[in-house]
C-alpha cells in the first residue's frame, strides 16, 4: 500500500511508527509530518486542509490510502471530495462529513445519543435568538454548570462554571458576542456528571467493528490536576478501573448503539470512532464522539497493538474488516507528555532537543518538532511524549520518567504525578 498520512502531532507519530512496521506497506508520506515522522517515511510540505492540494499529490504519487489523523479536515469534507472525484481512486480512513459531525457538531451528537438511548447527560440547546430562554434553563439546572460551543473551538470551547451569575454571563459570551466565534453559534448547556473520565476507541467500515484498548488522559497543565486544560499531558493504558463488567457495559451500552445507530440513520462510517465517556457509579455516560484517535491516548494505546494496522485500514476500505485479526499486546503502557514552558498560554519555540538518542527504554514520539538536518528543535507547545510498557502501570511509568530525564530543552516541563490517581 502507499499511504498519506495527514497531520503533523504525537498521534501521527505513532499511527507513522505503527504503519511504518506493515509488511504490506510499499511507501509512506506524511502531511506535514513532524522531526519524527521523518524516520518512517517521507515527510511532505501539504496543509491538511489543502485538499486539491493533497489531490495532486496522491495522483502524482499513486497514493492509494490516505489516513486522516486531525479532525478538520474529516469536519470539513475530505473523504466526501475524493468520493465525488472520479479521477482519483483512494480510500479514505476517516468518516464523512456527516458523520463527522458526531465530533464537529456537539447538538447532532447529543441528538443522535437521544434517538438511539446511548447514556448522556441531560442537555438543551440554544442560539443567539433564545438566549433568554438558555439563561432560564440554567436557573433551573444545579451547580456547576457546563456550556458547550456547539462546533469546533480547538478544545476551548467548553466551560464549567460553579457560580449561576457567570455561567448567564458566559452563555451571553458565546452566543451574543461570538466568544467563539461561528462555533458558538449554538451552545449545549448540560447536566454536570461527577465520575472518573475515560477514553474508548473502535475502528469500523459501518459494518463491523474492532474495540481498541482503552486508555485515560490528563488534560491539566498542574499537578494533582490543577491548573488550565491542555491537549493532554499524558496517558494511561489499560485504565485500572474498566474492569470486564464495566468494559461490557460500554460495549452494549455505547458502542453497539452508536455503530447500529449510524447504519439506522443511513451513516456511511469509516474510521475511528473515540468515545469520551465517564463512569459514573460504575455505569458509562458519553461526554462526547471524536470522529478520529485522540491524542495523547493513540501514543499509549496504536503501542499496545500487535496487529499490523494496514490490515485493518484495509478491512476499512473494503468492508472486510470483520475478517480481520486484532491482537493487543497485555501489558500495561504509560505516556508522558513534555511540553515547552508557559504552555498552554505563551511559549517559545526553537529550542534545541537534546538526549534523544541516548533513550532506549521507552518510544519518544514527536509532538511538536522541527528538524534542521540532524538538529531537532521545539516547534509546539507538547513537544515530545515517552511511551513505555511495564508489568503494571507504576513500572511503566517509572520507564517513561527515566527515558525524559535524559532529555533536556530550555525551560521544558512534565508533570510527575501522571497515574498517581489510579495507583
Amino acid at each position: 500500500m502507499r499511504v498519506l498520512l495527514l497531520g503533523s502531532g504525537g498521534r501521527e507519530h505513532a499511527l507513522a511508527w505503527k504503519i511504518a512496521q506493515s509488511s504490506i506497506l510499499e511507501a509512506l508520506f506524511i502531511a506535514p509530518g513532524n522531526a519524527g515522522t521523518r524516520q518512517h517515511g517521507t515527510n511532505v510540505d501539504l496543509s491538511v486542509n489543502d485538499f486539491d492540494g493533497i489531490k495532486a499529490f496522491v495522483l502524482e504519487n499513486e497514493v492509494d490510502t490516505i489516513v486522516v489523523g486531525p479532525e478538520d479536515p474529516l469536519v470539513n469534507g475530505i473523504a466526501d471530495y475524493f468520493d465525488a472525484d472520479a479521477e482519483v481512486n483512494v480510500a479514505v480512513i476517516g468518516p464523512n462529513k456527516v458523520a463527522a459531525q458526531l465530533e464537529g457538531s456537539k447538538d447532532f451528537a447529543k441528538e443522535f445519543m437521544k434517538r438511539h438511548n446511548i447514556p448522556t447527560a441531560k442537555y438543551a440547546t440554544f442560539t443567539k435568538d433564545t438566549l433568554k430562554e438558555g439563561q432560564a434553563f440554567l436557573e433551573k439546572m444545579k451547580s456547576p454548570y457546563v456550556l458547550k460551543a456547539d462546533g469546533l473551538a480547538a478544545g476551548k470551547g467548553v466551560l464549567i462554571i460553579e457560580d449561576l451569575k457567570e455561567a448567564k454571563a458566559e452563555l451571553k459570551n458565546m452566543l451574543a458576542d461570538a466568544k467563539f466565534g461561528e462555533a458558538s453559534s449554538r451552545v449545549v448547556i448540560e447536566e454536570f456528571l461527577s465520575g472518573v473520565e475515560l477514553s474508548c476507541f473502535v475502528i469500523t467500515d459501518g459494518d463491523a467493528y474492532k474495540i481498541l484498548p482503552e486508555a485515560k488522559d490528563y488534560k491539566r497543565i498542574g499537578e494533582g490536576d490543577t491548573g488550565l486544560n491542555t491537549g493532554g499531558m499524558g496517558a494511561l493504558s489499560p485504565v485500572p478501573f474498566a474492569n470486564p463488567t464495566f468494559k461490557d457495559k460500554v460495549k452494549n451500552q455505547v458502542i453497539i448503539p452508536t455503530v447500529k445507530g449510524l447504519k439506522a440513520d443511513g451513516i456511511p462510517y469509516k474510521g475511528f470512532i473515540f468515545f469520551g465517556l465517564i463512569n459514573v457509579r460504575n455505569e458509562p455516560y458519553v461526554i462526547e464522539y471524536n470522529c478520529r484517535m485522540g491524542d495523547p491516548e493513540t501514543e499509549v494505546v496504536i503501542p499496545r497493538l500487535k496487529s499490523d494496522i494496514l490490515d485493518l485500514f484495509e478491512g476499512v476500505a473494503t468492508n472486510t474488516l470483520s475478517e480481520r485479526d486484532v491482537q493487543f499486546d497485555e501489558r500495561s503502557a504509560a505516556t508522558v507528555m513534555m511540553v515547552s514552558g508557559g504552555y498552554p498560554e505563551a511559549y517559545e519555540k526553537g529550542k534545541q532537543i537534546y538526549g534523544l538518542n541516548v533513550v532506549s527504554d521507552s518510544i519518544v514520539f514527536h509532538a511538536g518538532t522541527k528538524a534542521d538536518g540532524p538538529v531537532v528543535t521545539t516547534n509546539g507547545g507538547r513537544v515530545l511524549a515517552a511511551t513505555s510498557f511495564g508489568k503494571d502501570v507504576a513500572s511503566a511509568l517509572k520507564r517513561s520518567y527515566e527515558s525524559l530525564d535524559k532529555i533536556e530543552f530550555e525551560k521544558s516541563y512534565y508533570r510527575s504525578d501522571i497515574g498517581h490517581d489510579v495507583l
